[in-house]
């Protein structure tokens, strides 16, 4: 078997599509498919069931794919060791990073790592929790920038920051002027909520679990919207479609959101919900500069209203 072969069936097992996987490769889908087939042969096992649109990995292919990731890392692994000799931070980083993170640390983060580390390129992947997960396990991402929590995978973990959450609302609602706002005043507002997939908007919803679902009440119906972005949700509540919940760090520098004072943002009295952004990789990851590295990168970054943590 080559290590060719041995990505080839990771990639299979990723994409759960030949042809995918086959462009992932940068080969044809035949010469993909001849290849597994040579490995199968030579394994005298079934790796993959081929049916309809979608592949599916057999039980005993878990456990080779698996492995051949760890093979796959572990040549990776001596290329890395002999680039380190000469520079432990020469070469990529491959950080991933989630959706509500991405658009306001990564402007900053990008520019203090080309300051400080040029000879270290950061390739970025935005996405959701469970995919950046997934893609460190099987090896397409270095790191992952996430918040916590998320499900326990044997990673390795660095606390970066706690985040405040505020309130975002229109600059005419009659909270506006407030000094901070309880969660249980929120209970009668249209809240403006992510959608599915998104980490924040659990968190969000253990702060004010009634939104989870419509209700009913004297005043009528009270509604949860969801959006795409944290952007989009902004520009919703700037138009008085509602409030929503925000981390610290989308709030504008200047305190103002969207054109003009369409926005204000309030802090939630005590206690003040917050989420903890960590720094996450494999624990085989040969890299421990690359990543101290990353994360100094990190505080270097002004990083306003949050807690620095070492």
């Amino acid at each position: 078997m080559t290590l060719t072969e041995l990505r080839y069936i990771v990639a299979v097992a990723r994409e759960r599509h030949f042809g995918r996987a086959a462009e992932a490769c940068g080969v044809s889908q035949p010469t993909l498919s001849v290849a597994i087939k040579k490995l199968e042969e030579e394994l005298d096992v079934k790796l993959f069931e081929r049916g309809g649109n979608e592949v599916s990995v057999t039980p005993l292919g878990e456990a080779i794919v698996r492995q051949a990731q760890t093979v796959i890392e572990q040549a990776s692994a001596i290329h890395d060791i002999a680039r380190s000799g000469k520079d432990p931070l020469a070469g990529p980083l491959r950080l991933g990073i989630i959706y509500t993170i991405g658009p306001y640390l990564l402007p900053e983060l990008v520019r203090r790592c080309i300051d400080m580390h040029p000879q270290m390129p950061l390739m970025l992947q935005e996405n959701f929790t469970v995919k950046l997960l997934e893609m460190l396990r099987t090896g397409e991402i270095d790191c992952a920038i996430l918040a916590e929590p998320f499900p326990d995978t044997g990673l390795a973990v660095a606390k970066l920051y706690d985040e405040p959450f505020v309130i975002a609302m229109p600059a005419q609602h009659p909270l506006a002027k407030r000094e901070s706002i309880s969660a249980e005043e929120l209970k009668r507002e249209t809240m403006l909520l992510l959608g599915n997939g998104h980490c924040f908007r659990d968190q969000v919803l253990e702060v004010c679990p009634e939104f989870a679902r419509f209700s009913a009440d004297a005043d009528g119906l009270r509604r949860s919207f969801e959006g795409s972005s944290l952007e989009t949700i902004k520009h919703m509540v700037a138009a008085g479609l509602g409030i929503t919940v925000l981390p610290q760090l989308t709030v504008p520098r200047d305190g103002q959101g969207g054109s003009a004072s369409h926005l204000r943002f309030v802090p939630f009295s005590d206690p003040i919900p917050t989420r903890r952004v960590v720094l996450v990789w494999r624990r085989s990851f040969t890299r421990y500069e690359a990543i101290a590295a990353l994360r100094n990168a990190v505080y270097a970054c002004k990083l306003e209203g949050v807690t620095r943590l070492s």
